[in-house]
């Protein structure tokens, strides 16, 4: 049986192992399974179970927690596009002083622990500017 392609999540596992490696061992790396990906009624009746539960529409796919700061990344494949929601959160979560970024790569979460000042035991490459 062949694995489907998933360039996202295929980025964000790669991203995970590198940041649980780059921070310190008291940091937090956080995925919060924010939505059901299940059709029908079954998905649509589990999804407002989640949004009961106090699941955000747009929220980050990872937050890391680390020397008192907060950073939410949000990770999608070098194609990839925000959604409306995604937008709205990264507006208001930067609107209250939170880091987010967009990363596409481990390159590119290593270089936004820098930019954001996170104590980090990586250097990360050099950044190109999108």
């Amino acid at each position: 049986m062949n694995r489907r392609s998933t360039p996202e999540a295929d980025a964000q596992r790669a991203i995970v192992q590198a940041l649980r490696f780059a921070l310190h061992r008291d940091a937090i790396v956080h995925h919060c399974a924010n939505e059901v990906t299940e059709a029908g009624s079954r998905g649509q009746i589990r999804q407002s179970i989640l949004v009961g539960m106090g699941v955000h529409a747009g929220f980050a796919d990872l937050i890391v927690i680390s020397g008192g700061r907060v950073l939410f990344l949000e990770v999608k494949s070098q194609t990839g596009r925000l959604r409306k929601s995604q937008e709205v959160f990264r507006d208001t979560v930067c609107a209250q002083g939170f880091g987010w970024a967009l990363v596409r790569s481990v390159d590119d979460a290593l270089g936004t622990l820098a930019d954001n000042d996170f104590t980090s035991r990586v250097r990360p490459a050099r950044r190109v500017a999108p």
